[in-house]
């Protein structure tokens, strides 16, 4: 039981990978669409390049989206509307119409006209009210036909044929006028005026059923494709009728693979090729990048954010597939790049897009088209804490999209009368949301612990408070660190390194020396030295000291461990040799591990340039009468001892390299020793 717990606790970091491995293969493929896939890959404007296809089955030809679309607009534009008559109105108005004659006429004119006048106003009501008064203004189409709803009966008349207020008055001018009732029209008018009231209006309610109805009727099959007809056969153009049919028979045969009887057999596919495109994402990072591998919460950040990408892009196919490539995919490869490197970025970009052709339409497309702005973004985005590099980035990328687009689209149509413009803006969007890249790198950082450029920019500030407080209390180590700063930067651009890694690592690696200045050279103002009173064992533990001290100091104030790696390795398993020698002339029998720095030795180009750099700096104040060739040759003498000691046995550096590293030294030095070129004499 006990051996089982110890196995279990040393191979913890394993088993949590397995189980993220497993996490992320489950969430993705439960996010993958629930259908199977169609086996063939439908090329609009291609010839067909598969077997003859035969009906596998009978099928309905479904209508494309373009054609139920003009459908629903030919019956909203043809639907008839429905009016309501209020018979109430009608009722009310008759009822009122001998007081009113009453109070508008005088008694002299009643006397008189009274029968006429009654006779006119019932004669004019009829008219008004025989199909009724609106209460809307009239619509710019007057021979449009109109539903008349009286009551439970509903009769289809001319539009033109109900009275709007604004025709009243015309009506009933014309038909005074017509009449033996001139004299008197002013108080006729009167008297419409008060008692006329609209009483048909537009029924919204019952309109908007009837046009439901109807649509809910379409049809959105036109035909039907009976078992063992050929549908395509090889070399015929994929276009018109025969895309359409073909189109039918994707939905209808992802329609019926994914039944109850299939569905554990499809998930048991999509899991298969889940696994093994995330499990060649491992494999690499295991082979490639074994320092990643062996860090669980960097596999961490790598796998959610694969999850993050599919999950963004299933969201969206699922809200509407036309705006897939809103979704910045290319944040991707830009943040791996950011903490990781270029090539890393890339296959997992390329991994990703691979599994999330299992969810866009169009796949090969997408995936053709991702790829291809993955590749532009690993090459184009250099230094991606300068910003205008990032915007620079940013247009190509967008422009790869719409490049890409439009070759498709004159591929597949033959000409570009069919460019749907409203992609185009989903790429510019897509760009700008790419932009988001530098505040999710900050909220990165915080949420894993992780190191991008922009960070270690803004380390290299000479007054943040660490390198202010090294300048107060060590300004000889201050000004050496910026020596062995610009050395080591300068060796970096020369092989392709970190430029900007290997100087802040430079900036901090000595900030142990902090706590005991006095006890090393280049703070000593004075002739008295310190290791005078002190016997070589003790100054060497001192000197020693200052790697332990400085990772303590740079643990306390937040120091990423990037950095940190620096102050560790600058000195790898080298020997304090001078106090060695001096302890070595008192005690023959002295061990070389009392005066050894505890390591570890370098373990990348960053971390070895810096060893080389500080080691010829700091030798380097000890040249008298420099020459070329002194400085060809002491700087030959400490890489190659270095060299000798297996310093660089894991810092994957080449001889080619060391080489160029030299060079740059070499000319460096020279340069600071305002040396001139010898000439013969």
């Amino acid at each position: 039981m006990t051996n089982f717990i110890n196995n279990l606790y040393k191979n913890q970091a394993l088993f949590y990978k397995v189980f993220l491995f497993i996490l992320t293969a489950v969430v993705i493929v439960y996010l993958l669409p629930k259908g199977g896939k169609f086996k063939y890959e439908i090329t609009k404007g291609k010839p067909w390049q598969y077997e003859n296809l035969y009906a596998p089955f009978d099928f309905a030809i479904l209508k494309t989206d373009d054609e139920i679309v003009k459908e629903k607009d030919q019956i909203i534009s043809n639907n008839i509307p429905y009016y309501s008559f209020n018979e109430e109105v009608v009722t009310q108005i008759k009822s009122e119409i001998e007081p009113q004659i009453k109070e508008v006429f005088t008694d002299s004119i009643l006397n008189r006209r009274r029968a006429e006048i009654t006779t006119f106003v019932d004669k004019a009501l009829e008219d008004l009210y025989q199909y009724g008064i609106l209460e809307e203004k009239k619509r710019t189409n007057p021979e449009q036909l109109v539903y008349l709803r009286k009551g439970t009966e509903a009769f289809e008349i001319n539009y033109d044929r109900l009275f709007s207020q604004e025709e009243i008055q015309a009506f009933l001018t014309s038909a005074i006028s017509r009449s033996n009732l001139a004299s008197i029209q002013p108080e006729l008018l009167e008297l419409f005026y008060t008692i006329i009231e609209p009483n048909v209006i537009f029924d919204a309610a019952l309109t908007q059923k009837e046009l439901d109805s109807k649509l809910n009727n379409i049809s959105y099959t036109r035909g039907s494709i009976e078992r063992g007809t050929i549908i395509i056969s090889r070399g015929e153009v994929v276009e018109g009728e025969k895309l359409d049919i073909l189109n039918s028979l994707k939905q209808e045969f992802e329609a019926q693979i994914w039944s109850d009887s299939s569905y554990n057999w499809i998930l048991f596919g999509y899991s298969l090729l889940v696994c093994m495109a995330l499990l060649m994402l491992l494999l690499f990072i295991r082979k490639y990048r074994r320092d990643i591998y062996e860090n669980n919460v960097k596999v961490s950040f790598i796998f959610f954010n694969i999850l993050l990408m599919v999950f963004l892009t299933s969201l969206v196919v699922n809200f509407e597939s036309r705006y897939v490539y809103i979704v910045p995919l290319c944040i991707l490869p830009l943040t791996l790049k950011a903490f990781f490197d270029s090539r890393l970025g890339l296959f997992s970009h390329v991994i990703t897009v691979l599994i999330l052709g299992f969810i866009v339409p169009n796949s090969y497309e997408y995936m053709f088209l991702q790829i291809i702005a993955g590749i532009v973004t690993i090459l184009t985005v250099s230094e991606l804490y300068k910003r205008a590099n990032l915007f620079i980035s940013v247009g190509q990328i967008t422009f790869i999209y719409i490049l890409v687009y439009f070759a498709f689209t004159i591929i597949q149509e033959g000409n570009i009368q069919n460019l749907d413009y409203e992609i185009f803006l989903t790429f510019i969007l897509g760009g700008l949301a790419t932009l988001f890249v530098q505040p999710l790198i900050y909220i990165y950082e915080k949420l894993f612990g992780l190191v991008s450029d922009m960070s270690l920019l803004e380390l290299s500030d000479t007054n943040t408070k660490l390198l202010k407080e090294l300048s107060d209390k060590a300004p000889g180590t201050f000004h050496h660190s910026l020596n062995v700063a610009n050395l080591a930067e300068a060796a970096a651009n020369e092989i392709g390194a970190n430029a900007m890694l290997v100087r802040v690592g430079a900036l901090y690696h000595d900030i142990g020396k902090m706590e005991n200045p006095t006890y090393f050279s280049e703070n000593q103002s004075s002739s008295v030295n310190s290791h005078d009173e002190l016997s070589p064992r003790e100054s060497a533990e001192i000197i020693i000291g200052h790697v332990i001290r400085g990772i303590e100091i740079a643990k306390k104030n937040n120091i990423p461990d990037r950095v940190i790696d620096f102050i560790r390795t600058h000195h790898g398993t080298t020997t304090v040799y001078f106090f060695y020698m001096k302890e070595k002339e008192m005690n023959e029998a002295v061990a070389t591990d009392d005066f050894r720095y505890p390591g570890p030795i370098p373990f990348s180009r960053e971390t070895a340039i810096l060893m080389m750099c500080d080691s010829v700096e700091a030798a380097s104040k000890s040249l008298k009468e420099p020459t070329t060739a002194k400085i060809d040759s002491f700087i030959e003498k400490i890489i190659s001892k270095q060299m000798e000691e297996a310093q660089f046995l894991n810092a994957d550096i080449t001889f080619k390299e060391i080489q160029l590293i030299k060079k740059v030294l070499k000319q460096k030095l020279k340069n600071i020793f305002h040396l001139r070129v010898e000439y013969p004499e």
